[in-house]
């Protein structure tokens, strides 16, 4: 990156525009897709279950690029919301607001154009998905506020994330059943359960700034909290799966994850910062071997 001579400040930086959009990018966590894919297995899940195989191509599309486009905004305006603590813990002293590589009113305008750009996408499903639409970006909006009121941000952050769950099945069968809600209740435990391992990573230092979570609340209980919850996870899986009469390759991939869920306890068995992060991402294979179960259980209809 390009210095004047009278650099003070990271602010003073003078920026090439291809090191503006790195910079954009980094705020956006591009560099670090893992969200993505939490975000992106269980609205495959969905698209999946409610077309009763491959969905409509449009629907597919739509879907997958809105959650690219609103994870990044949820980072952005997380960074936004987190700009005053950041700089006080390890894992986040260098995230682009802090770092001072973005400005406040940058990020906030960043926000907007990715909210826009996702209404744009959502604008070519149905009336129904459009107004549900509005839930997200409300969830997305406030998620980033709650832990400075409340130990269960994770909570908001499962509400968050499934919130594609309903909209991907109104703009598939234009209608909401109880098997939408079961899935949605089904991925806020596994979000809960996941992003509390992803919080044990800064327990330390959010003790020590006064920011809440999971983690924080479940104490000395964390491990078996977590492992409770995730057994939730499961057992709504296999509801929704009964329900659905689904074939054996569904019921392998819910074995599959079952044994994830089993390596991820042996890897917080000693709460190390490093290993709790291994097994936060760690979920991301769990999403991709129920999808694959799902996926084939309908290829062999």
């Amino acid at each position: 990156m390009k210095q004047s001579t009278t650099l003070k400040s990271p602010m003073e930086v003078t920026f090439t525009w291809q090191e503006k959009l790195v910079c954009y990018a980094k705020l956006c966590r591009l560099h670090r897709p893992i969200g993505i894919f939490l975000l992106l297995w269980p609205t495959l899940w969905a698209l999946w279950l409610a077309a009763k195989g491959i969905p409509p191509i449009h629907e597919l599309i739509v879907f997958v690029l809105g959650v690219v486009t609103m994870r990044s905004a949820g980072c952005v305006i997380n960074d936004f919301a987190d700009r005053k603590i950041d700089g006080h813990v390890r894992r986040t002293k260098d995230r682009p607001i802090v770092a001072g590589w973005v400005s406040e009113k940058e990020a906030l305008a960043v926000f907007g154009v990715l909210v826009v750009l996702a209404f744009l996408l959502v604008l070519s499903l149905n009336w129904l998905t459009i107004y549900m639409s509005g839930v997200a970006v409300f969830l997305a909006a406030i998620y980033p506020f709650m832990k400075r009121h409340t130990h269960l941000p994770q909570v908001f952050l499962g509400a968050a994330f499934g919130w594609a769950i309903p909209m991907a099945y109104t703009a598939i069968r234009g209608e909401l059943s109880v098997e939408t809600w079961i899935l949605f209740a089904t991925m806020l435990m596994w979000t809960v359960a996941y992003d509390t391992l992803y919080a044990m990573t800064d327990r330390a230092d959010d003790l020590k700034i006064g920011v809440k979570s999971t983690a924080i609340l479940f104490g000395e209980n964390d491990r078996i909290i977590v492992g409770t919850i995730q057994g939730i996870t499961i057992l709504g899986l296999l509801m929704l799966g009964a329900g659905l009469k689904m074939a054996w390759p569904y019921y392998t991939g819910i074995g599959v994850a079952s044994l994830l869920f089993v390596y991820q306890h042996w890897l917080i068995r000693e709460r190390e910062e490093g290993q709790c992060f291994k097994a936060f991402l760690n979920n991301h294979y769990v999403g991709l071997a129920i999808f694959v179960g799902i996926v084939l259980n309908y290829s062999m209809v």
